[in-house]
């Protein structure tokens, strides 16, 4: 009868984009460059094509808050493949040109193949193709990889905390075998999704004592390892700061027995810092979103699945565009909504943790909502 209970507030009725109740924004037209109120550009979108999941991570979607009671989203709510389509094409009217799939598990939406190659098929204003990845649990990925590659996918992350089985059917807390997850990954390799990313969230006390394992496991392949501190998204996950690992002591871990060389980033905002094997058998990266802040080369903006912007995976207020697409409006207004949001965008929400205390009590959106 104790059954603990953590409130969670409910951001899917977020207030429409515009001047006021009723009216739609002034139609911007796109010009293939967007910078936000300081001064960051417009080169990512995230898309979460479903808010449900077959997992119940601790971090993220623990059980006692999204149990068989919790109430996600009716199909009805979500955006259809021709509407994600066509708000994506107006994000990449405005200069973006990768596209991540999140979720919720996106590969739990039927037929996320036909969004795949629907998306596959936008074009740059310059006439190139855009680059489309998919984040997964891997959980379905060997039965979907190879159909996931012929549609145009490029690339797949896989989230992985764990390759201890007991460990890791724990965390998932499901009792799902870590083996069928790595055999996902063998299916992606074998399908030409690469070059893969392993995400491992690090919870001090949880899995930190396989920070080296992973190391060993991926060091010499073509994965890419990737090591996130937990991160205090949303408001059910019960984040503390002593939780955190920081990503210098992985590194330092990681270290004492596979030197690391310091890399340069691949392109400006790359959320994760690169460090390389020093023998040259490949690299790892960190994200260090709680330690050392990285919003002002941010240039990502997340859709959830009934279609509202979000500006920051810590915001909490989203920006309605369903309402544009599914109440007449032209493509010249939701282009110029999405112009008018981007412009407004001041979000820091991890530098402000950083310099302020209160920042931590914010309400945010649930990450398995908007997608990591």
């Amino acid at each position: 009868m104790n059954k603990r209970v953590i409130p969670i507030v409910d951001f899917r009725q977020a207030m429409p984009l515009g001047l006021g109740a009723g009216m739609l924004p002034v139609p911007t037209e796109p010009v293939g460059l967007l910078g936000d109120a300081l001064g960051r550009p417009l080169h990512d979108l995230r898309i979460s094509v479903t808010d449900r999941c077959n997992f119940r991570c601790v971090y993220c979607m623990p059980k006692d808050v999204f149990d068989k009671q919790y109430q996600f989203l009716p199909h009805s709510a979500l955006l259809t493949f021709e509407e994600i389509t066509r708000v994506a094409r107006q994000f990449v009217a405005h200069g973006v040109h990768k596209i991540r799939l999140t979720g919720g598990e996106p590969l739990l939406r039927k037929n996320i193949e036909r969004l795949v190659e629907m998306l596959a098929a936008l074009r740059t204003p310059e006439g190139r193709e855009i680059d489309l990845t998919l984040t997964t649990n891997g959980t379905l990925l060997k039965q979907k990889a190879q159909a996931l590659k012929d549609a145009g996918l490029k690339r797949v992350t896989v989230s992985l905390d764990s390759l201890d089985d007991e460990n890791f059917r724990r965390m998932n807390d499901v009792d799902f075998p870590v083996a069928r997850v790595l055999e996902g990954i063998e299916a992606a390799y074998a399908a030409g999704l690469g070059p893969i990313k392993i995400n491992m969230v690090v919870k001090k006390g949880l899995n930190d004592h396989e920070i080296l394992p992973m190391a060993r496991r991926f060091k010499g392949t073509s994965a890419i390892l990737r090591f996130i501190e937990y991160m205090d998204v949303g408001s059910s996950n019960g984040w503390r700061m002593d939780q955190v690992v920081p990503s210098n002591e992985v590194v330092r871990r990681i270290a004492t027995e596979l030197p690391l060389v310091e890399a340069d980033p691949n392109y400006t905002g790359e959320t994760a810092e690169r460090w390389r094997y020093a023998d040259g058998s490949g690299e790892i990266g960190v994200i260090s979103s709680v330690t050392h802040a990285f919003c002002q080369d941010c240039s990502r903006a997340r859709l959830s699945t009934e279609g509202r912007v979000y500006t920051c995976l810590f915001a909490s207020e989203g920006h309605d565009l369903r309402g544009i697409v599914r109440n007449g409006g032209s493509d010249a207004e939701l282009a110029g909504a999405i112009a008018r949001l981007w412009h407004q965008r001041g979000d820091r929400y991890s530098e402000l943790r950083s310099e302020q205390q209160d920042a931590r009590a914010l309400r945010k959106v649930e990450m398995s909502y908007i997608g990591g």
